[in-house]
């Protein structure tokens, strides 16, 4: 597993080592002790999430507040996505910016986002299906989203052509006019 660092501190791509020959390749996906080992973060992954969408689709920018807050490790097992973790810990000299990594089936890049972020991804070709490991249960009540085109981030989804959004993410607000989101100066792994 090789760590790359990103251009926000405790967003990383990881990716991991691909042994292949005539049959095949063969990688581990995952590997909490190396994990640990590459980036210094002690988490549980309690949850698995699989999704499948279609070309043009952008799902997010979603988040879980305290004290369900989570991190996630997003793959692609087939197709292509950007993959996006926007900053909105109120505080950080990184405060509304962001990261987009482009995750494939071919590049096999996992990209980890931690608690203190938005998230969400644009389906850049064919049917993606995309999944992504949390370390703590879903829980509706802490719920919390940005608008996936908010000016003032100017995320380039890359799309080209119509972009599908779900009618509940076509409502978020702006990250300007939401009122409750993370701190910087607290540790939301303690």
């Amino acid at each position: 597993m090789k760590l790359i660092h990103t251009d926000i501190e405790g967003v990383f791509v990881i990716e991991p080592k691909l042994f292949s020959d005539e049959r095949g390749y063969f990688f581990e996906a995952f590997n909490s002790r190396r994990f640990e080992e590459l980036t210094g973060i002690r988490t549980a992954f309690v949850q698995d999430n699989e999704s499948r969408s279609a070309r043009g689709v952008v799902r997010g920018l979603h988040f879980q507040l305290p004290p369900h807050a989570q991190s996630k490790l997003v793959r692609v097992v087939r197709g292509r996505i950007i993959d996006v973790a926007v900053d909105i810990r109120r505080g950080s000299p990184t405060f509304g910016r962001y990261v987009a990594v482009e995750l494939s089936d071919e590049n096999h890049r996992q990209l980890f986002i931690p608690r203190g972020f938005a998230h969400g991804f644009g389906v850049l070709e064919g049917d993606a299906i995309v999944e992504y490991k949390c370390d703590n249960y879903y829980a509706p009540e802490a719920e919390g989203a940005i608008r996936w085109d908010d000016p003032e981030l100017a995320i380039d989804w890359r799309i080209d052509g119509e972009v599908i959004v779900s009618a509940k993410d076509q409502n978020n607000k702006p990250l300007r006019e939401c009122s409750t989101l993370f701190d910087y100066n607290i540790d939301y792994y303690a």
